[in-house]
């Protein structure tokens, strides 16, 4: 109970005026004698203007804590407001009484807010009920009209004021938090698109650079005009088709103008291409697919996963076999591609290691299975790559 105890905090501007203005108003319509009783009325005991003021003084401090301390002020107004019932009385009063009640469930705590209405309105029917009941009189009725537009109206305005307000900071609470949520999913976007771009990336131009470093080291390193000029052609088809892969990668990613269009996804049916250009590249690469219709993302990322594969095998990989085969059985379609593993004899680009975790992270989101370690054959030790990728339910898309 915070506001029981009179915490010394500072009164709100507007409470100020409140006070100050009520405690003005009242103190000339008591000085001009102007109150809401006579002094020969039966009810008035204390005569005279200084108990006028001084309880208009005391409603006045209320004024000041209907913010800070609502209860206190409620409860202290209560018992100056019926004490002013003894006296001729002062309008002021009783417009300030009527604000605290207001304030005490505008601005009290939620159980005092549910509260004060049902105590107020209790009061209001009593006020009304007993002194026609003791009187017989329809003039009794006046006093739980008193009553209800002292305390009830006040409290039941008071709680409308609230509901509303409180709707409004909980629209407000949504709405902020509807924005946080749509933050987070940008920023998810754009960090699972970034990714997506770096693989893309990554597998479009890999290959060709791959070969572009092997073939320029050899050309650099060995005094043979013949390997230098084969060396040379080969770094310039991978060059021509680099930098036509990167043109298309521009080309997705910013609006089609000029003569930059995007361009369709790689299929299963280029790698016959992809596996002659391995060929070009010095690399002893054999085919098998047998496949039927496969949904798109499927299509990609083993086309993907082919490709990586093979620029590892030109990069790591020791002289021998390459062996790509892709079988579609049990609703997945399996992608295996082994080649000879160990250290080749000559030239070789490094390696970060992104190819496998860009395999990886394909694989991943289309709920497959990776593995890429080397093993044991009957020719010797082989660096193999399997990937299962599940076929939805349904035609492909």
């Amino acid at each position: 109970m915070e506001d029981m105890a009179l915490r010394l905090e500072r009164p709100h501007r507007f409470d100020v005026y409140l006070a100050v203005g009520g405690l003005l108003g009242g103190t000339l319509l008591a000085g001009i004698g102007l109150g809401v009783r006579t002094s020969r009325d039966p009810i008035t005991l204390f005569d005279g203007p200084w108990p006028v003021l001084a309880l208009l003084a005391v409603m006045s401090g209320c004024e000041l804590l209907r913010r800070t301390a609502p209860r206190v002020a409620l409860l202290t107004g209560t018992v100056a407001v019926t004490a002013d019932l003894m006296t001729q009385g002062n309008v002021a009063t009783l417009l300030m009484f009527t604000d605290v009640v207001y304030a005490a469930v505008l601005y009290g705590p939620p159980a005092s807010a549910r509260r004060i209405p049902r105590i107020t309105g209790l009061l209001t029917v009593a006020g009304t009920v007993v002194p026609f009941a003791v009187w017989r009189v329809p003039e009794a009725l006046l006093i739980g009209l008193f009553v209800g537009a002292v305390s009830f109206g006040p409290a039941a305005t008071g709680w409308i004021v609230r509901n509303h307000r409180d709707a409004a900071e909980a629209a407000q609470l949504r709405a902020e938090q509807t924005a946080l949520l749509a933050e987070m999913d940008r920023t998810q976007a754009v960090a699972s698109e970034r990714a997506r771009m770096a693989r893309e990336l990554h597998d479009m131009v890999a290959n060709h650079l791959s070969a572009i470093a092997i073939h320029s080291t050899a050309a650099l390193s060995l005094d043979d005009p013949k390997t230098s000029q084969d060396a040379l052609a080969v770094i310039r088809q991978n060059s021509v088709e680099g930098l036509s892969e990167m043109r298309r990668l521009i080309g997705i990613l910013r609006d089609s103008s000029g003569d930059t269009e995007p361009v369709a996804a790689p299929t299963l049916d280029g790698l016959g291409a992809l596996v002659e250009g391995a060929r070009t590249n010095g690399l002893d690469v054999t085919l098998d697919v047998t496949h039927e219709a496969v949904p798109t993302p499927v299509e990609l990322a083993a086309y993907r996963i082919v490709q990586e594969s093979l620029t590892n095998a030109l990069k790591h990989g020791s002289p021998g076999r390459v062996a790509v085969v892709l079988a579609q059985r049990d609703g997945s379609l399996t992608v295996t591609v082994t080649s000879p593993f160990g250290d080749r004899d000559g030239p070789r680009a490094p390696g970060s290691g992104a190819g496998l975790v860009g395999m990886r992270e394909r694989v991943a989101l289309l709920g497959g299975v990776f593995e890429a370690a080397p093993e044991d054959s009957a020719d010797g030790k082989i660096w193999a790559v399997r990937a299962t990728l599940p076929l939805p339910e349904g035609d492909p898309v």
